[in-house]
């Protein structure tokens, strides 16, 4: 008798297997580290506002579940994320999301050391197994045309270099919007962090289809 319903149990189980897809004790879901300045930790914005928590909360109304880590420091240049990477990545995520730049280009930094330190990420990240979102920025435009260019063209450099998925403008459909920002002009409100995450979504789950793959 117990056997029978041992094996009636062992039934269940396989079929509600082959119903989902997985198994019921599959392991955890994918965390995705998302290294970035102040548009990632969520400067001036209460924590359900912040990208990271409506990231995952968008995730998971469109059926990925996966948690996003959030390795965001304000005011953080690129040499500041590649400093930070190794401890970064010893909470051994699943794959690498770079949110980096916007403080380079405000401080009107060398382009290519911005494109040396986010090169030096990547190589990381990609060394250890990891896909990769690169995330782009735009300088402001008071630094000049030259400097613009430089710095603009860097972000998709890196990703045809390291064929790794690319999002060409963090702030797309949000920078110099009054009604999406923050009073100072800069950091989006939680709304502009909504239209982010809207656009962001979609790339954000191809980069977890990646998770596992060699």
């Amino acid at each position: 008798m117990r056997a029978s319903r041992g094996y009636g149990l062992y039934v269940v189980l396989v079929n509600v297997w082959l119903a989902i897809g997985q198994p019921i004790w599959a392991a955890d879901p994918p965390v995705i580290l998302a290294l970035g300045d102040s548009l990632t930790a969520g400067y001036g914005l209460a924590q359900p506002d912040s990208f990271t928590v409506q990231l995952e909360a968008a995730l998971a109304k469109a059926g990925t579940v996966a948690k996003i880590k959030n390795a965001g420091v304000s005011g953080d240049t690129s040499a500041g994320g590649r400093a930070r990477l190794a401890w970064a990545l010893a909470e051994k995520p699943d794959a690498v999301m770079i949110e980096l730049g916007a403080n380079d280009g405000l401080r009107g930094l060398n382009p290519k050391r911005t494109e040396a330190n986010l090169d030096a990420i990547i190589a990381m990240a990609k060394a250890q197994g990891l896909p990769v979102l690169l995330t782009g920025m735009r300088a402001p435009p008071n630094l000049g045309v030259e400097y613009g260019e430089e710095f603009n063209s860097l972000f998709a450099r890196l990703a045809r270099k390291h064929e790794v998925l690319f999002y060409p403008f963090f702030l797309e459909g949000v920078a110099a919007l009054p009604t999406l920002n923050q009073a100072d002009g800069i950091h989006p409100n939680g709304q502009g962090v909504a239209e982010i995450v809207r656009r962001l979504a979609p790339i954000v789950e191809k980069l977890i289809t990646q998770v596992g793959r060699k």
